[in-house]
């Protein structure tokens, strides 16, 4: 009785893979979705050196943080870049008063937050690259937030859009998950490319006339809301 002959497997584009018999894997996967590891945060290690202004506060209506200092005491040069940070984290307690604490941060902060707009760019895009539903989801919120929370905050982010708006890109039609796996934004009734569209609006509207011809040339199938 005849054998068939053993079938190898090679790569693409490879000696191996002009001889007979063999195989030819297709292309790997980029990786464009896959989540990257989540570093040890400044505002982990603040909190667990108790140099945060903050407590848990246990409430009928669920958890709080409760601030032991005055916001116009705050140094918002320290403090907002540090919060902001801590939105790469996904674990209690340190997600809960990353996320809440921000929160509170630009609502109280006023005029005290322009100035501080640039040191907030490199935690904004830690956050997104981590290609972490939740965070992405808390982040693109707080970006939200972040332009309506003074005058020319929306102006001062335009510069960068380049740091920002890539992961944006690439997750912007990702609007149901592969496999049949929930993950956070489903949990939480939300959607991740809707979130990027509501943020890209928001850019639009806060940015300046030339806001969208700069989030055009990141993204570059983004419609404008304005026309």
């Amino acid at each position: 009785m005849k054998r068939s002959p053993t079938k190898l497997n090679a790569e693409g584009f490879t000696t191996k893979a002009n001889m007979k018999n063999v195989v030819v894997a297709g292309p790997r996967s980029a990786g464009a979705f896959r989540e990257r590891p989540i570093e040890p945060t400044n505002f982990r290690k603040a909190y667990e050196s108790g140099s945060l202004p903050i407590a848990l506060n246990h409430g009928r209506v669920g958890q709080k943080i409760a601030w032991k200092v005055e916001f116009d005491k705050l140094d918002y040069h320290h403090f907002l870049p540090l919060f902001f940070d801590g939105l790469r984290e996904t674990v209690h307690p340190y997600e809960v008063f990353a996320r809440e604490g921000v929160h509170d941060l630009l609502k109280n902060g006023g005029s005290k937050i322009l100035p501080v707009v640039p040191q907030l760019i490199l935690p904004i895009r830690s956050a997104l690259n981590t290609r972490n539903h939740q965070v992405m989801c808390t982040t693109m919120k707080v970006l939200q937030h972040l332009v309506m929370s003074a005058d020319m905050v929306g102006q001062a982010l335009m510069p960068y859009y380049r740091q920002i708006l890539p992961v944006f890109n690439i997750f912007k039609n990702k609007h149901t998950n592969s496999g049949g796996e929930i993950d956070y934004s489903q949990h939480r009734q939300e959607n991740i490319g809707e979130l990027i569209q509501e943020t890209l609006q928001m850019l639009e509207r806060y940015g300046g006339e030339d806001a969208f011809r700069h989030i055009k040339s990141m993204v570059p199938t983004y419609q404008s809301c304005l026309l």
